[in-house]
């Protein structure tokens, strides 16, 4: 009898705990709510911007229907040379390459060593393919220590054209919300570009949201419903997200560095913003004080794909170099490239108005 009440005393305590648990759980995630959506109009917490948010919004026809549609646009990606970096140029190739094969590369610079197609690497055991590397390390004198990566084709899952054609609705939702539409085009061009798919993490819809992210911007996400599904409560939830939280945490980090003469508008702060969505701000504050920039650029940029810190690893280095990838490759599918510009003087005028 006295073990029975002694267990009963303790189910009864589990009980409570997890009872409070719960209850504590549910008060912080109104008191964040409230804290995001009542924030005074000067808040830091709201994005303010300084620039006309179709600036970069142009007309372009529509894959299939060849209807117009809206498309964001910017000269910068070129101007800045970003076309041309190593990085950028492998993963349009990736982006382009069969999943059957892939690619030997290495980590830092991401130049190309072989291609081999992955149903023969497979069949090598571990001697072989030790070999194998061995003799690319000899014949590109690199160190006998030095990594070398094998990247898979990723064309099955970089599907532009089915992802394009959400552009014109997810442009206008972000500025139904005062967000710059730039934002909304990167994120439907790499986060689930050919279909709604659920990530290892459990991120989930066309901008891949987190469950707790949704429901904080007033989602449902339970056993019945999962509003991540509905493209424009989607589109919502993450132009909220990078209004509320990613632009401002953005900005305090830069103001934290003493980095004040920007535009919101310029690329290496957009790209930053993403980082920001992808892998939290908390943890691009990490890997941007490990080297501590005095500048705001693309060299930021460009020194974030080679830091590495805990929680700022390979994934969210390729992050914003997969952005640009990918806004090269929509863009000359769209025949925006200026190679192709030349071809088209009403184009060009167009894009560069």
């Amino acid at each position: 009898m006295k073990n029975t009440w002694i267990l009963i005393n303790w189910l009864g305590i589990i009980a409570v705990s997890f009872g409070s648990y719960k209850l504590m759980q549910f008060f912080i995630s109104i008191l964040l709510t409230l804290k995001f959506i009542t924030a005074p109009p000067d808040s830091n917490l709201v994005f303010d911007s300084s620039f006309d948010l179709r600036q970069d919004v142009i007309s372009v026809p529509n894959f299939k229907t060849k209807e117009k549609m809206d498309f964001v646009f910017n000269m910068q990606v070129y101007q800045l040379g970003c076309d041309t970096m190593p990085n950028v140029k492998f993963w349009r190739t990736i982006m382009n390459l069969h999943k059957d094969s892939a690619l030997f590369n290495t980590p830092h610079t991401r130049n190309v060593l072989s291609k081999e197609h992955i149903k023969d690497w497979e069949s090598k055991d571990l001697v072989k393919k030790s070999c194998y590397k061995d003799s690319l390390r000899n014949w590109y004198c690199l160190e006998d220590s030095a990594r070398i990566l094998l990247t898979n084709g990723k064309s099955f899952f970089y599907d532009f054209e089915k992802a394009s054609a959400n552009f014109h609705r997810g442009i206008n939702d972000f500025i139904a919300n005062g967000v710059d539409p730039w934002y909304a085009q990167a994120i439907l061009m790499i986060e689930s570009p050919n279909k709604l798919q659920k990530s290892n993490a459990g991120a989930y819809g066309s901008f891949q949201l987190m469950k707790d992210v949704a429901r904080l911007f007033g989602l449902k996400v339970n056993k019945s419903i999962d509003e991540r599904a509905d493209f424009d409560r989607s589109a919502y939830a993450a132009s909220s997200l990078i209004k509320k939280i990613c632009i401002p945490k953005t900005k305090e980090i830069l103001d934290s560095l003493g980095i004040k003469d920007y535009k919101e508008n310029d690329l290496w702060f957009r790209l930053l913003v993403m980082h920001s969505y992808h892998a939290g701000a908390g943890n691009v504050k990490k890997a941007l004080f490990s080297f501590r920039p005095t500048k705001g650029d693309m060299n930021l940029i460009y020194t974030l794909w080679h830091t590495e810190t805990k929680h700022f690893k390979s994934a969210s280095q390729n992050y914003s170099q997969l952005v640009l990838a990918a806004l090269l490759e929509v863009n000359e599918k769209f025949g925006l490239a200026p190679n192709q510009l030349i071809i088209d003087p009403k184009v060009k005028e167009s894009a560069l108005r």
